[in-house]
């Protein structure tokens, strides 16, 4: 792999060319940049497009799979499929994240689209960082699209990040939960200069006693604009929660949307919006501590962001 991949590989995630524990596969720039697999984790190529059918067997344990993906130069659009197929009983992590740069006036894009298939009572945590570097005048784009199929029991955690230098990103994710499992994400977003971020959940309770909890934290600053549309839709006994918490600095904007329906006299449903501007006594507060007002500010966003992982 080239040294642009390594670094982005240490802000995205804690694999290292040293990393010899666990399975990985290394995208990049549309091709495989290393790989390895365990007796219980395989990873086989699609035959039909570019991607990979990852399997992880019945009652696996501690299994840590690495699947990030780096664009390292302008003018590549690169997308890749993958399907995660999760045995019944298994507990494990996966890894992911995605980072582009260019070094040119020209688009660095990486669209991954995934397939999450989780047999009764697996539980995954899913961690994806996206990040952009680069020329500040070329464009980094990342649009993942999420879709999620959860067995009875099943449980899926997800924690993404955007930590910055993305100029344009579509989020789209889906999901179908059948009885007793559980959804999580929680989602933190940094958009500065006039950088564009755009959220869409879409989530069907189909099984008894399913559950989704979908929280957004995002700082839209200078000129960006983010908008976030959740849609939670309860056909049983269920419950869902839906949170966006949004602070604004500058001339930034974001649409916040959350969309609930209720098919069922037992789905429980509530979604929470709020957006604002940082309040002038914390900033007060943490200058009196000694910290400049950047100082205070970066510190509170920080905490902001990472609050909803905590």
């Amino acid at each position: 792999m080239n040294s642009i991949t390594e670094e982005l590989l240490k802000e995205l995630t804690d694999w290292t060319a040293n990393h010899r524990a666990g399975s990985y596969f290394i995208r990049e720039d549309g091709a495989c940049a290393g790989t390895e697999t365990t007796a219980q984790v395989t990873m086989t190529p699609m035959e039909d497009k570019p991607g990979l059918n990852i399997r992880v067997a019945a009652g696996a344990k501690e299994e840590v799979i690495y699947i990030p993906a780096c664009v390292t130069h302008g003018n590549i659009d690169d997308i890749v499929y993958n399907d995660f197929h999760i045995g019944e009983g298994a507990d494990v992590k996966i890894v992911a994240g995605c980072g582009v740069h260019t070094d040119t006036h020209d688009t660095a894009r990486h669209n991954g689209i995934h397939r999450f298939f989780l047999g009764k009572g697996a539980r995954v945590l899913y961690e994806e960082k996206h990040l952009g570097t680069g020329n500040p005048e070329g464009v980094r784009q990342i649009d993942p699209v999420t879709e999620i199929y959860l067995e009875d029991g099943a449980v899926l955690q997800m924690e993404t990040v955007q930590i910055g230098g993305v100029d344009k990103a579509t989020r789209s994710t889906q999901a179908v939960l059948k009885s007793g499992s559980s959804l999580i994400i929680h989602e933190s977003i940094l958009t500065e200069a006039s950088q564009q971020a755009h959220t869409e959940f879409s989530v069907d309770l189909d099984g008894e006693d399913s559950n989704v909890d979908l929280v957004s934290r995002s700082v839209a600053r200078d000129d960006s604009y983010q908008s976030y549309h959740s849609r939670i839709k309860g056909n049983v006994r269920c419950s869902g929660h839906s949170e966006c918490d949004a602070i604004l600095i500058g001339n930034g904007k974001v649409n916040a949307a959350p969309e609930l329906f209720a098919g069922c006299v037992d789905a429980s449903l509530i979604h929470e919006a709020a957006i604002g501007k940082i309040a002038g006594e914390q900033i007060i507060k943490l200058k009196t501590l000694g910290l400049t007002e950047e100082e205070a500010e970066k510190k509170i966003i920080d905490g902001f962001l990472t609050g909803c992982r905590d």
